[in-house]
Parts: C-alpha cells; sequence; structure tokens
C-alpha cells in the first residue's frame, strides 16, 4: 500500500494527540454513553448537537451552526488550505435491546449504527487538535470538523450543508464509520468505492378492483404487484451491465384486505443499491420503463416514485494513503486491513464528489467476540474503538494539511 506524502513515521504531533486522547479517553467514554443513551433521529440532534458545540468551545473552537441542528467548528487559518473531518450524529426508528446500563432512554430509538461513536471520536480528534494548535504544532491551514445531522434519510444532511457551503477554503475531507466486522484496534481501508449508491423506489398499483371469482372482469392487481415484485430484479438484472452490481430488494408489499376480493389499489417499495457511478445515472429510466412493461397486461396502472439518494463513497487514491499513514503511525503495521465495497450508502459520497477525501472502516467488534449487524437493535461496540477513531482522525488531519500543494 502506498503511504501518504508525509510517511508512514509518526508525525510531528503523533506523541502530543496520543497524550492529549488517553487524557481525555475516560471522559470521551463517557459522553459516548451520554448520547447513546439520548438517541436523537434525524433533524432532531438538538441536545447532540449542544453538547458538543459547548466542549469545542471550551477547548477554543470556533464554532457555527449552519442548519437548524449538526455543528461546524474551525480551527487554524482554513483561508491557507483546510482539511475537514467529519461525523455523523443522527439515530435509527431501531428499539434497542442489548440490555446495557447505558441503552437507549427513548422507546423506539437507538444508535444502531455507531453515530455516537463516530460524534464522540471526532470530538475526541478535536480535542487533542486544540491542544496540537496551542502548541504551534499544527501544519499551516485550517481544520474543519463537521458535525452532520441527518444522515439516514434522503436528502441527507450532506446535501443540506453543502448548500450552505460547508467546504468552502476545503481541499480534502476525511470520515470514519464504524464497522462490527472488523476487530477494534485496526481499521479497514480501500481504494477507490467504498459503498454504493442507494436509491428509494415505490410502486403504487391502481386498478379496478373485483371479486377473485372474476379476474377476467377486472386489473388482478394483487398478481400484476407480484409480477413487479419479483421480475423487476431480474429485467435488471438483463438490461444492466452486471459488473455494475444493480440490486433491487424490497422492504414493503401490501395489498388487500379478504382473501376473496382482488383489491384496487396495491404497494411495493424498497431501495435499489448500485455499485457503480455510471450505472447509477442510467438506472432511474431503466426501472421506469420495465415497470410499465410488467403492469401492461394486467390492465393496472403503475405510478412509480423513485428517490435518488446517494452516489457511491469513491475514496481518492492520495486521500486514502494519508488515512493509510495515520493508521499506521496510530496502530502500526498491522492496525489496518483492507474491506470490500460495501452495497450500503452513506451520504459522505456527496462531499467527495466535490473534494477528494476518504472514509474509512472503525473496527468495533471485540476481538473473538459477536460480530453484530448495522441498523439493528442489538448492535454493541467495544468502546476502546472511541479513543483510537480520535487519534486517527486527528492524526489524518495533521498529516491532510502537511500533503496539501502549497
Amino acid at each position: 500500500m502506498s503511504s501518504s506524502p508525509a510517511g508512514p513515521v509518526p508525525s510531528p504531533a503523533s506523541s502530543l494527540i496520543a497524550d492529549v486522547v488517553e487524557k481525555y479517553s475516560g471522559e470521551l467514554v463517557e459522553l459516548r454513553r451520554d448520547i447513546h443513551a439520548h438517541p436523537e433521529l434525524s433533524w432532531a440532534e438538538h441536545r447532540t448537537s449542544d453538547l458538543v458545540a459547548a466542549r469545542l468551545e471550551q477547548a477554543g473552537w470556533r464554532v457555527r451552526r449552519m442548519v437548524e441542528t449538526g455543528v461546524v467548528a474551525d480551527l487554524g487559518d482554513p483561508v491557507a488550505g483546510a482539511v475537514a473531518l467529519r461525523a455523523d450524529m443522527d439515530a435509527l426508528p431501531v428499539q434497542e435491546v442489548t440490555g446495557e446500563a447505558w441503552a437507549s432512554t427513548v422507546p423506539g430509538v437507538a444508535h444502531a449504527c455507531g453515530h455516537d461513536v463516530h460524534t464522540t471520536a471526532l470530538l475526541g480528534a478535536g480535542l487533542a487538535l486544540a491542544e496540537v494548535a496551542e502548541r504551534g504544532e499544527l501544519p499551516a491551514g485550517g481544520v474543519r470538523l463537521v458535525f452532520q445531522p441527518a444522515e439516514e434519510v434522503m436528502p441527507g444532511g450532506a446535501v443540506h450543508l453543502l448548500a450552505h457551503d460547508v467546504l468552502d477554503d476545503v481541499e480534502r475531507m476525511f470520515a470514519l464509520h464504524c464497522d462490527p466486522g472488523v476487530d477494534v484496534g485496526r481499521i479497514g481501508l480501500r481504494a477507490g468505492a467504498l459503498t454504493s449508491a442507494a436509491d428509494r423506489i415505490e410502486v403504487r398499483l391502481e386498478g379496478t378492483g373485483g371479486h377473485t371469482s372474476r379476474p377476467h372482469l377486472t386489473g388482478d392487481l394483487t398478481f400484476a404487484l407480484a409480477k413487479v415484485t419479483t421480475e423487476l430484479p431480474a429485467v435488471i438484472s438483463r438490461r444492466m451491465d452486471p459488473r455494475a452490481g444493480v440490486s433491487v430488494v424490497w422492504g414493503i408489499v401490501s395489498a388487500g384486505s379478504a382473501p376473496n376480493v382482488i383489491p384496487g389499489t396495491g404497494l411495493v417499495a424498497g431501495t435499489v443499491r448500485i455499485l457503480d457511478a455510471v450505472a447509477w445515472a442510467e438506472c432511474e429510466p431503466m426501472i421506469r420503463e420495465a415497470i410499465q412493461e410488467i403492469v401492461r397486461p394486467y390492465g393496472v396502472n403503475a405510478h412509480v416514485d423513485y428517490q435518488r439518494g446517494v452516489p457511491p463513497v469513491v475514496n481518492e487514491p492520495a486521500a486514502n494513503a494519508v488515512i493509510a499513514a495515520a493508521t499506521h503511525a496510530v496502530l502500526g503495521p498491522h492496525g489496518q486491513v483492507q474491506v470490500p465495497q460495501s452495497l450500503g450508502g452513506e451520504d459522505f459520497g456527496w462531499y467527495l464528489e466535490q473534494v477528494p477525501g476518504a472514509m474509512a472502516r472503525l473496527g468495533t467488534r471485540k476481538p473473538g467476540g459477536t460480530t453484530y449487524d448495522l441498523h439493528q437493535g442489538n448492535l454493541v461496540v467495544d468502546e476502546r474503538a472511541v479513543p483510537i477513531g480520535a487519534r486517527v482522525l486527528a492524526e489524518t488531519a495533521v498529516r491532510g494539511l502537511l500533503s496539501l500543494d502549497r
């Protein structure tokens, strides 16, 4: 693996970053537990935003709000070229079932994707970088911390922050995302595409309805709905290059309320995930056309609501090398693993369409322990990931500044 221009050896600030994160590690874990116990859904992250803003202001960061929730903070002189670090803050509408002492106190809402870890790790990086700057060891330029709201909804918070010029003066951007399939103490890296594009699709069928004894006298809507459910994934798999990795998966199928009645309306809804950015641009019109062709023989009407979600996260090679070198400096030669491209969606991809950058996977699995899945109420993370993430992010910021063209 290539190294960043600063090399895989410790940066001038590595020792100080390690000391500061160690000093605050207990506070960071407690803060993560507090945020975890009080999860907030997308666009409602008021308490979390207030906690983050207050602690960053205390540490000397210039803090502002660009949208109703979320926090943006600057250190140094971004006009001279800035590196941005991003964390997302929102929770999911999921019931937590971990039984942890700090489990969610909000019924039906939980940090089941690790955003509490992202937020706390980035805050820890901010505390470390503030002391690096105070000691005069921060390279020329600026660091911007972006605590983003609403990653879990479409359109995500990234789109709103970009509309408010959050990337002004930013030349590179970095982030970590929890990975419960990677052991704590390791960072998962991948140059190129890390995630897929992710869209949402809803198909509503309408017909005259009727009695199941006379399907020839009405549009058999339930049968047509079943054909859409099964045939659309098959048609797309033949109409698009299989190397594009298009996946259509349904989460909702709904029609009817009685076994002897053909209903007049029905619904199927799900997601479309695409590994390739070029195929992403081509997919929507092909899906719309295919649905109309599938339902045409059955005498029903199809109304398609197709919502483009997020592009793939594509790690720029030089930026990926920066975070790889930071990982090497923090965790040593065995601290990084190669990870495959995921079909998951992440709105960090919107930022990387504007500036080069990279996202890495933060290992959260206890070695030898259970491999959990994201977006599930039983997700448990090894909290040692919090200070590790803080060190890697802070080290990445320093190396990112050193790598900028002056």
